[in-house]
């Protein structure tokens, strides 16, 4: 927990104007997660994150706005989390999770006034829900045991476990660990219940899967039919290949648990997901990758005809993977948002064609609702956080901002500008990258360079707010910061994604040489001879590989999670289908897969000062990775220090280590760099 002393000196820092942006801005910061229009279009609910220093955690509580950004307010202040809003049918209440009474659970709160009341009364907590059409039904997911009948057997049996002196567990198969948490035997499943109250239905009963899927799926991986009779949600049901399986389907299931869930997706053995009905009723949109195995193949739109069953491709001809699903109100459109060169943009699909139209693309789009005769969207980008947008459907005309929920926070702060540019690649290809000026720019001085890499590897270091890998931080530190999307980053047409298939050293290493080069001819402010690169995830296995096959022009480096060996990654991490994709399938199926761009066998090469960050609780890519790099730098004698989350996984996510990361890391950067 912090002091009281930091606390103060933390806000005081937030507040103070004018100054360069620093990470006690980013950790003050507020956050705009899910919001829902209402049923008339006239108001918006949404989920607003703040930061409690003092209790080292975020707090959720819902606030409403009037749809043209008008009257924002406060509804909820609980000390839990008040998440996920949904408006009743009628838009006079708003329906949302929350853990006031002790457990998580649905309340209502009614916007004539009054105290929030409890919906449901699950002995144990809610995770995710959704409502029928008519609102007189709550589907939710909630983690069971699947041989007890009742969630009170689930409830007992874990008071149980919480009595017995013995601690170990045993497992039949894999995934005895998944993310950053220990399998204990429960599985997500899918409950409904009246909203009135009453008898708590399992529609997935004796399923032997997680609906929603682990770790990240939530209620977009389920929803009513248009009659409310059933529902229809996803889930990995493939038994003990589990682990190294990538086929989650569609199933259908009644709400009154009389049948078995019924597999829709039958011939696909690739990810099917996030179903979503269109507004009559008749029409089921979710995306479908084709490829079993692989987590970043193009994400397809398909539509099904609910009643006869026939299936159409809408975006076999579109070059982009699409994201969340949105209908238009009228069942004609329906609204995407994908990556697209360096942003995240707004596509409407015409249904009829499958004819894709770009609507928006001046930074990140998220959380898109088309319900009220107006797109309303999350807007983010390099120079500023979440906040609520509205634009016409047609994307004619400007998009009008309806929140500044960080106008106050923000106001005086110096940002660094950002520049995206353009190189030639490997393979002759165009690749593009951004550059962010230091916030106290001055053309007539030279900077130091953070040079950062993405994770992924098939991801995108584009126009995006950030978290925890936020170029103004460096960029109000003093340092240009430079990203590259080299060959596998997502955005630039499925096969510049697939290119870093089997060749994680290849042309990604090539790409950023090629980067870093023409970043130097662009932009002559920065010092070459003051540079340092900076990776997570893949771009921590890429500083690795930078160590032993391009260290000359570095001063140090910093590797978050990145791993050392890769033929022992495979066998200590627990999503198995990743490396079997990207390295061409099993260490002892094809060993030289695993060696063909190994750091473990050039680390003879390794002199570069390096900075090496891990989390405990990191399962992706295991710490004993980490501690292994900081073996060999101090064996080798190279300088070198190891920053050790016990507490956190593949992020940091707590404020408190947020602002001892990057104090470490600029820190780090500012002792090699200093001339």
């Amino acid at each position: 927990m912090l002091t009281t002393l930091l606390v103060s000196a933390l806000l005081s820092q937030a507040s103070a104007k004018p100054h360069a942006y620093t990470v006690q801005d980013q950790v003050a910061l507020r956050r705009l997660l899910a919001f829902k229009v209402s049923p008339d279009g006239s108001r918006i609910a949404y989920t607003l994150r703040t930061t409690d220093l003092e209790a080292n955690k975020g707090l959720i509580d819902l606030w409403l706005i009037n749809a043209d950004g008008s009257n924002p307010r406060q509804l909820t202040s609980d000390p839990g989390p008040d998440s996920d809003p949904t408006f009743s049918p009628d838009g006079k209440s708003i329906f949302f999770l929350s853990a006031r009474g002790g457990s998580s659970q649905v309340w209502k709160l009614s916007l004539e006034g009054g105290e929030p009341t409890q919906v449901t009364k699950s002995p144990i907590d809610i995770d995710s829900y959704t409502m029928s059409r008519d609102g007189s039904m709550i589907a939710f997911a909630a983690e069971t045991f699947v041989d007890c009948d009742t969630l009170d057997c689930t409830k007992k049996r874990l008071d149980e476990q919480a009595k017995s002196k013995a601690s170990g567990r045993l497992y039949d198969s894999l995934f005895v660990r998944h993310w950053d948490t220990w399998k204990d035997g429960r599985r997500a499943h899918l409950f409904v219940t009246k909203t009135s109250g009453g008898t708590i239905v399992d529609v997935t009963k004796k399923l032997a899967a997680d609906a929603p899927p682990k770790p990240f799926g939530g209620s977009e991986e389920f929803t009513f039919t248009a009659d409310g009779k059933s529902i229809v949600f996803t889930a990995r049901d493939v038994g003990r290949t589990e682990a190294w399986s990538t086929d989650l389907d569609l199933f259908v299931t009644p709400v009154d648990g009389s049948k078995a869930p019924t597999k829709l997706t039958t011939t696909n053995r690739a990810t099917d997901t996030q179903p979503v009905f269109s507004p009559d009723g008749t029409q089921l949109a979710y995306l479908a990758m084709s490829r079993p195995g692989y987590e970043a193949d193009k994400l397809r739109v398909i539509v099904r005809d609910w009643a006869k069953g026939t299936e159409r491709s809408l975006t076999d001809a579109w070059d982009r993977s699409a994201g969340s699903l949105v209908w238009a109100k009228d069942g004609k459109t329906l609204y995407v948002t994908s990556d697209d060169v360096g942003q995240v943009a707004l596509f409407g699909i015409d249904v009829a064609s499958g004819q894709a139209t770009r609507l928006f693309n001046q930074g990140s789009v998220s959380s898109v609702d088309a319900s009220s005769g107006k797109l309303i969207f999350a807007l983010d980008s390099l120079l500023s956080p979440s906040d609520l947008m509205s634009l016409p459907l047609d994307g004619k005309g400007n998009a009008t901002q309806l929140t500044k929920v960080n106008a106050d926070l923000l106001a005086g702060v110096k940002l660094g500008q950002p520049e995206q540019f353009s190189f030639t690649g490997a393979n002759g290809d165009t690749v593009y990258g951004y550059l962010v000026k230091p916030a106290d720019f001055d053309a007539k001085k030279k900077y130091p360079l953070a040079f950062l890499v993405h994770g992924g590897p098939q991801g995108s270091f584009g126009n995006h707010w950030h978290y925890r890998w936020n170029p103004q931080a460096y960029a109000g530190h003093g340092y240009v910061a430079v990203m590259i999307d080299f060959h596998g980053s997502t955005g630039y047409g499925q096969k510049f994604t697939d290119a870093i298939n089997g060749d994680w050293g290849g042309k990604p290493l090539e790409d950023l040489q090629k980067g870093f080069a023409a970043a130097l001819s662009k932009y002559p402010f920065i010092d070459k001879d003051r540079a340092c690169a900076l990776g997570a995830s893949y771009g921590g296995f890429m500083i690795n590989w930078m160590a032993g096959n391009w260290n000359e022009p570095w001063k140090c480096f910093v590797n978050h999670d990145g791993n050392l060996d890769e033929t022992m990654a495979y066998y200590d991490t627990e999503e198995l289908w990743f490396p079997e994709w990207e390295h061409g399938g099993t260490p002892w199926e094809n060993k030289a897969g695993y060696a063909k761009h190994n750091p473990v066998d050039h680390v003879a090469k390794w002199k570069v000062p390096t900075l090496v960050v891990h989390g405990g609780k990191d399962f992706r890519v295991v710490d004993t990775q980490g501690l292994s790099t900081f073996t060999v730098l101090q064996r080798r004698g190279i300088p070198s220090r190891f920053l050790y989350f016990p507490d956190e996984n593949h992020w940091v996510l707590k404020p408190a280590n947020s602002v001892l990361w990057h104090e470490t890391v600029l820190g780090w950067l500012d002792q090699w760099t200093k001339k």
